[in-house]
């Protein structure tokens, strides 16, 4: 599965499933940029590691949720590699475990301005450049939604759970309102992964204790789920779209 001279734009692209999916598409050939929000080391550090082996990439400073960095953002790609033919909408945050009478208009602001608007105004800028409407040569886009849009994150982080039922509309949406102009829109939904996401919302033990609710017994990895976006990036994905595609082992 060969990419080769196309351009991909990775939201949260330093760190988790956002940086396999960089590695991943700079192997099969993609031109990649790498978006973060803060981690400019890991961002950097991922750049180094995919010219090394000859790819092609850069890093981009910036908040999804800020219209401003998310102009700025495709500026540059346009800037350096002049197109874009592939978009992963990943950056996302998860909270602190709670229950919806615990939760600040704060953090629900927050999980929504970043997890939905943020894939929102990235996608609308992708579909400026993609859309055979504007001249575009078409493209794919793949949001990152969660098994929790089905589960609903009951006395965890329903307001997380929602954002990404979100996702999952706007894909649907999405998805038929440029199918004729050369895009395709899909989403994954990722289950229990081993990423520093469960850490970063205060819950570090949390694989250990859902594994036994997996049907398949273990957490999925980052990798697993990068070559699952990957694939439905590539042409051999070319009549998919639409799809709302559970990578979660059966959960």
């Amino acid at each position: 599965m060969s990419d080769g001279g196309k351009t991909i734009l990775v939201t949260g692209g330093g760190r988790g499933i956002g940086a396999a999916v960089c590695r991943f598409a700079a192997e099969a050939g993609y031109r990649v940029a790498v978006n973060y929000a803060s981690n400019e080391t890991a961002a950097a550090t991922l750049v180094q590691a995919i010219e090394a082996k000859g790819g092609e990439a850069f890093a981009i400073k910036g908040d999804v949720g800020s219209e401003a960095d998310v102009l700025a953002m495709f500026a540059a790609v346009d800037s350096r590699f002049g197109g874009l033919d592939a978009l992963v909408n990943n950056a996302g945050v998860v909270d602190r475990k709670a229950r919806i009478d615990e939760m600040s208009l704060a953090r629900l602001e927050r999980m929504m301005r970043i997890n939905v608007i943020g894939s929102l105004l990235c996608a609308r800028e992708a579909v400026k450049r993609m859309s055979t409407k504007h001249g575009g040569k078409g493209g794919a886009i793949v949001n990152v939604s969660s098994v929790a849009a089905v589960l609903g994150g009951p006395g965890e982080y329903v307001d997380y759970a929602a954002s990404k039922g979100a996702i999952d509309t706007f894909t649907i949406g999405l998805a038929k309102e440029v199918a004729t102009e050369g895009i395709r829109v899909n989403a994954v939904r990722p289950g229990i992964i081993d990423t520093e996401i469960h850490a970063s919302g205060g819950q570090p033990d949390r694989i250990a204790a859902m594994r036994d609710f997996v049907p398949m017994k273990r957490e999925g990895t980052a990798d697993e789920i990068a070559r699952t976006i990957l694939w439905l990036l590539s042409n051999e994905a070319s009549y998919i779209t639409g799809a709302l595609l559970n990578a979660s082992g059966g959960r």
